[in-house]
C-alpha cells in the first residue's frame, strides 16, 4: 500500500496468486468460483481475509460477489434497455415520443440519489432488508409497466424502479469494499461491469418483441426476473461483523499493519467528517467531468458518426462495440488498480481517455471508420472504470466502514455529469458544433487526469507518511 492507498494492501502472499492446495475453506465450503486462495502467514504481518471470510460465512467470499453482480446485471436493463421499450410504449399509450423524454432523466435523477439513504441504511443495518424493498421497487416497477395506461404512471414507475435500482448499485458495489479491502478494484470492477453489459441478453429479446402486441409479456417477463434475482441477493448478501479482521488483537508498534488494507488501516471517516476534505470535493468535481465525458459519447456516438459522413455500419459497430470495451475494462483496470498505485493508475487512465476523445475528431475528419472504431473502444476502455477508481478512492482515503453512505454522496456527482452530457452538451452543439464538443469531453477527461495527481489522503487519517509499498 502506498501513500494514496492504491494497491488494495496485497502482499507477494496474498490470497488469489497462491497454490490451490493451500485453500483452508473447507471441503464443505462448497466451490470456489475465482480461485481465492487465502493462505497469508499472519504472523508475519499478512492478513488472512479470505481465510476469516469463509470462516464467517461458511464458504468463499467470492460468492458475495455472483451474488452482488447478478443484482447488477439483473437490474441493468433499466438504464440500458430504455431506448427498446420507449418506441412501443408511445405506441401503446398513444403518445409522442417527446412525451416521455424527461423519464429516463427522471431515472438518473432517482438512481443517483436514493443511493445515499440506502447507503446509510445499510453501513448500520446491513444490506438484507434494503435489498429486499429494492426487489420489490425494481421488479414491481417493470412488471407495473406492462399495465400502464397514462404518462404519469409511467414516470412513478419507472422512478420507484430507478430507486430500486440505486438500492441494488449501492449495496452490491459496497459488498466489494466490505469483504474484498485487499482487491477493491477488481470486485468492484466485477459488480460495475455487470451492470454495464447485463442487458447483454435482454437486449435481443426485447427488440425481438417491440411490438405493441408483444412488449406487456416481455416487460413482466424482465420484471420478474429482476424480483426473483434481486430477492436471492437480498437472501444471499451479508456484512462482515465488526472487527471480522480481527485488527484489535493485532500488536502494536512497528509493522503492524504491514499488508493491511488503506481502508482498513487508516481512519474511518463518517460523512459529515468527508464532506470537511478538500480531497473529497476534488475527487467530486473529477466524477463530474469524467461522467459527463463518458456519457457524451455513450448518448452521441451514432450522431458523430454520422456528422462526418461515415457508414451506417461504421456507427452501427461502434455503438455495438462500446458497451463491450466498457464492461471489459472496469475489471481488467479495476484488477491494476489494486496491484499498483491508485492514484496513478487512475490519473494515466483519464488522460487516455480525453487523448482518445481527440484522435475521434481526427479519424472523422479523415473519413477512417476503422481508426474511428477503435479510438471508440480506446476512449471508453479508460473511462468506463470511473465507476471502479471513485469508490475505490473513496475506501481507501476514508474507511470501510462508512463507505456505502460516502460514496452514494460522491456518486450523486453523476446527475451533474449527466446534465452536462444532456442539456449543456445540446446547447453546445448547436452553437459551437459537433467537434468542439467532444475536443471538450476530451479535454475534461484530460484535466481530471492530471488533477488526479494532487490527490494524497486527507490529514489526520493515518495515511499521510507512508510510503509506496511495491507492487505484486
Amino acid at each position: 500500500m502506498g501513500e494514496e492507498g492504491g494497491g488494495g494492501g496485497r502482499d507477494d502472499g496474498e490470497a488469489g496468486d497462491g497454490d490451490a492446495g493451500s485453500d483452508p475453506i473447507g471441503d464443505d465450503a462448497g466451490p470456489d468460483p475465482v480461485g481465492d486462495d487465502p493462505a497469508v502467514d499472519e504472523s508475519g504481518g499478512g492478513v488472512d481475509y479470505a481465510g476469516r471470510a469463509s470462516s464467517i460465512l461458511g464458504f468463499s467470499r467470492w460468492w458475495q460477489i455472483v451474488a452482488a453482480a447478478g443484482m447488477m446485471a439483473a437490474v441493468s436493463p433499466y438504464q440500458y434497455v430504455w431506448s427498446s421499450i420507449e418506441q412501443p410504449l408511445a405506441e401503446s399509450l398513444d403518445i409522442a415520443l417527446p412525451a416521455l423524454g424527461a423519464v429516463f432523466s427522471f431515472y438518473v435523477v432517482f438512481q443517483s440519489l436514493s443511493q445515499f439513504p440506502a447507503g446509510k441504511w445499510r453501513d448500520s443495518r446491513g444490506p438484507g432488508a434494503i435489498t429486499f424493498l429494492a426487489a420489490l421497487l425494481a421488479g414491481g416497477g417493470y412488471v407495473g409497466l406492462a399495465y400502464a395506461t397514462a404518462v404519469w404512471q409511467l414516470y412513478l414507475l419507472y422512478s420507484l424502479g430507478a430507486v430500486g435500482v440505486g438500492i441494488v448499485y449501492t449495496v452490491a458495489v459496497n459488498t466489494a469494499v466490505k469483504w474484498f479491502p485487499d482487491r477493491t478494484g477488481l470486485t468492484t470492477g466485477i459488480g460495475t461491469m455487470a451492470f454495464a453489459g447485463g442487458s447483454a441478453l435482454v437486449v435481443p429479446y426485447v427488440r425481438a418483441n417491440a411490438t405493441v402486441s408483444a412488449y406487456g409479456d416481455v416487460l413482466r417477463n424482465v420484471g420478474l426476473a429482476i424480483l426473483v434475482v434481486t430477492l436471492v441477493g437480498a437472501f444471499l448478501l451479508r456484512d462482515p461483523p465488526d472487527d471480522w479482521l480481527g485488527l484489535k488483537d493485532r500488536a502494536d508498534g512497528d509493522g503492524s499493519d504491514e499488508g493491511l488494507a488503506a481502508s482498513l488501516r487508516g481512519r474511518a471517516y463518517t460523512t459529515r467528517e468527508m464532506l470537511s476534505t478538500w480531497q473529497f470535493w476534488l475527487l467530486y468535481a473529477m466524477f463530474i467531468a469524467t461522467a459527463g465525458a463518458d456519457l457524451i459519447v455513450i448518448a452521441n456516438v451514432v450522431r458523430f458518426a454520422e456528422q462526418f459522413g461515415l457508414a451506417a455500419v461504421v456507427a452501427t459497430v461502434a455503438a455495438t462495440l462500446l458497451p463491450v470495451a466498457a464492461g471489459v475494462s472496469r475489471m481488467i483496470l479495476g484488477e491494476v488498480s489494486d496491484r499498483f498505485d491508485r492514484k496513478r493508475v487512475m490519473a494515466v487512465s483519464f488522460v487516455l481517455a480525453g487523448l482518445f476523445r481527440i484522435a475521434l475528431i481526427g479519424a472523422g475528419s479523415a473519413g477512417s471508420g476503422v481508426a474511428f472504431v477503435a479510438f471508440v473502444m480506446g476512449a471508453m476502455f479508460f473511462s468506463s472504470p470511473l465507476y471502479v477508481y471513485f469508490p475505490s478512492m473513496i475506501a481507501d482515503y476514508y474507511g470501510a466502514k462508512n463507505s456505502s453512505g460516502n460514496y452514494a454522496v460522491l456518486y450523486t456527482a453523476k446527475v451533474g455529469g449527466g446534465v452536462f452530457a444532456g442539456t449543456v452538451t445540446g446547447y453546445l452543439v448547436a452553437t459551437f458544433g459537433w467537434v468542439p464538443t467532444f475536443a471538450l469531453g476530451g479535454g475534461l477527461a484530460v484535466a481530471a487526469g492530471l488533477a488526479a495527481l494532487a490527490l494524497r489522503p486527507p490529514s489526520g487519517s493515518g495515511l499521510e507518511t507512508e510510503t509506496p509499498a511495491p507492487a505484486d
